[in-house]
């Protein structure tokens, strides 16, 4: 019994912490890379003001300056004399765009914040960039090699929501074309729509350079701003969906199937693109960029064009990374009326636990709904959950009194066919058997608790409502990421461990573990030695494991030992009584050598009656 014991508890540990194991195996951090300070933005538009024209600043030749040259004579080609800088601003964005190489270099989510150095709340920046101030949208003439353009750009604003920038190149062999990138922004909307058009007129006869007319490029990263992609609390996936199917696609691997859609996902936030066209190709990179710890760029090549006039529309989409944003584009219920895009197929969950996990979710964000706090919405889910699996709880809590009322008759058996382990197993089984009793009972419980400690897991680094849900302010701030009280000093960290923070969670969590076993503990582990020091190492080796974990999966597990324990102090007292009452509880419990050894009392001698008529069993009287 105390193998078949050992060895379910063994087993059941091994499933949870090889769960985390493999985690840290397939995903492990990346050195840190220092970040630098982002460069001071310039000055911007008020909102719905035409641009802010400020003095030119000096700006680097584009690497086709030299043979795409304006001629000063005609007025048309005059090369823009201002650098300027154009906001628009919706009920959820706010966006910079730049006449230098007419790019974004500010996006900014409304509704969304990150904490700053001091727990401030600031919104998230969609765009981020390392030494150099960041331009999306750039775009180059040629292949993925190709320079982005940064020349200065005349500005349109035509409306409060559009922006047009335009510059007219010359071609070495002759003749000349308009480049146009044009903004179209819509409210309550985070997707937009660029329109980039080249004109050549009559002058030219296509569009080639090195196969491809232009290369449009995101980058050099999504936002927000993380320290390093460890593959749980922030990482980045390149994705493709086309014919109906989304796929994970690698980094320099080119995409020329004509996806629907391509995205750079992170763990809450998004970067969507969707070509209206077909004549393109596309690739994911992550070329190094000073002062980034990981780059991620998303290209889409132009293929080249023998007409003189191409006119290209795509459509963006940056934001969060939640079904709530996304389903719009599904039902049709956006500005743009798009229907069946599937871009949730991004934010779905997956895996064999997805139902359970989007049960949990259900149950959370309703709870939710009743008490605005994620973090008493947590502990009511684990009220439920203990709810649920109290007749599990109570199963296994019977089965634990009744091993430790079998204990003595099942250590006889054991000394009795200590040298014959066929036998003692034969014997084992069969005495089982005859009292109705599973050895395996008071594991089965935690076994089926494993599938909801792995989609709470999955829940709390997913569920876009915990991320900055504050639960106990000043100190659990964030369900979604580790809490801390004390933050080390930059660049100070435990080594091997890598922690950069004083937590307190993982503490309490090993102080409920451990009063947890203590009063669960069966008899089999307070007498083998080796279950009894599994008893109190799994706790210290969880502590390790979960210290950088959510916090909001802490809360979950402490509470979840504490109503546990307080469950199981009152099982025990009422079957105590119940087993205490039970006359075939109490003779299994009875030793047998104790049986066999009791002394054998006779009946009482009577008078003796002699059969009548002397029958043959009978004594002659004497006469």
């Amino acid at each position: 019994m105390e193998k078949n014991t050992l060895l379910a508890v063994v087993l059941s540990m091994v499933v949870i912490f090889g769960f985390y194991a493999i985690m840290g195996i397939l995903h492990p951090p990346p050195e840190p890379v220092p970040v630098a300070p982002t460069a001071p933005e310039a000055p911007v538009a008020p909102v719905l003001a035409p641009p802010v024209v400020a003095p030119a600043a000096p700006l680097a030749p584009a690497v086709l300056e030299p043979l795409v040259q304006y001629e000063a004579d005609e007025p048309q080609f005059v090369e823009p004399a201002y650098h300027e800088y154009v906001t628009i601003e919706t009920e959820l964005i706010r966006v910079v765009l730049s006449n230098a190489g007419a790019n974004i270099i500010s996006w900014q989510l409304n509704e969304h914040f990150d904490r700053g150095p001091d727990r401030e709340r600031v919104p998230v920046e969609m765009i981020f960039s390392g030494d150099e101030q960041g331009r999306a949208f750039t775009l180059g003439f040629g292949g993925i090699d190709a320079q982005p353009v940064t020349s200065l750009f005349h500005v349109n604003r035509i409306s409060n929501y559009s922006v047009e920038f335009y510059r007219y190149f010359f071609l070495p062999a002759g003749g000349h074309f308009r480049l146009t990138k044009r903004y179209d922004f819509l409210p309550n909307e985070y997707m937009f729509e660029l329109n980039i058009t080249m004109d050549g007129g009559h002058t030219i006869d296509g569009f080639n350079f090195g196969g491809h007319a232009y290369t449009l490029s995101f980058g050099p990263q999504i936002g927000p701003r993380f320290d390093r992609l460890d593959g749980r609390r922030e990482f980045r996936n390149y994705v493709a969906f086309a014919g109906g199917r989304r796929r994970v696609v690698g980094l320099n691997s080119l995409i020329d199937d004509r996806p629907t859609w391509v995205a750079i996902s992170g763990r809450y936030f998004s970067l969507f693109a969707i070509p209206l066209f077909i004549h393109n190709t596309m690739m994911f990179t992550d070329r190094h960029e000073p002062g980034l710890p990981s780059a991620s760029r998303l290209h889409i090549m132009r293929d080249a064009s023998a007409v003189s006039r191409i006119s290209d529309v795509y459509r963006f989409y940056l934001g969060p990374k939640n079904l709530q944003s996304l389903v719009i584009y599904n039902t049709g219920a956006n500005a743009l009326g798009i229907t069946n895009l599937q871009l949730t197929e991004e934010a779905a969950t997956r895996g064999i636990l997805a139902p359970l996990e989007r049960v949990l979710s259900w149950l959370l964000t309703s709870f939710y709904g009743w008490i605005p706090n994620y973090g008493v919405a947590i502990i009511l889910l684990t009220f439920l959950v203990k709810i649920v699996f109290f007749p599990l709880t109570r199963k296994s809590s019977e089965g634990m009194l009744k091993m430790q009322a079998l204990a003595p008759k099942i250590k006889e058996l054991q000394e009795k066919h200590k040298g014959n382990p066929q036998k003692l197993n034969a014997e084992m089984a069969a005495f089982y058997k005859s009292q109705n009793y599973n050895p395996i009972s008071g594991c089965l419980p935690m076994l089926l608790q494993l599938p909801i400690f792995i989609a709470m897991f999955n829940l709390f680094n997913s569920h876009f409502e915990l991320r900055n849900a504050v639960f106990i302010p000043g100190w659990i701030y964030d369900l979604s990421s580790a809490e801390y009280i004390w933050e080390f000093p930059e660049g100070v960290s435990i080594p091997l461990l890598g922690w950069t923070a004083l937590r307190i969670l993982p503490f309490i969590y090993v102080a409920s573990q451990l009063l947890y076993g203590k009063v669960t503990q069966n008899p089999a582990q307070q007498v083998n030695p080796h279950m009894k020091m599994m008893l109190y190492l799994m706790p210290i080796v969880f502590f390790f494991v979960l210290y950088e974990m959510p916090s909001g999966l802490l809360v979950y597990w402490i509470f979840s030992n504490l109503l546990t324990l307080v469950q199981q102090v009152l099982i025990n007292k009422f079957l105590v009584k119940k087993n205490a009452a039970s006359p075939a509880v109490a003779a299994a419990a009875a030793p047998e050598a104790a049986r066999e050894a009791a002394p054998v009392i006779a009946p009482k001698a009577g008078p003796k009656i002699a059969p009548k008529g002397g029958g043959a069993g009978g004594k002659k009287k004497k006469k």
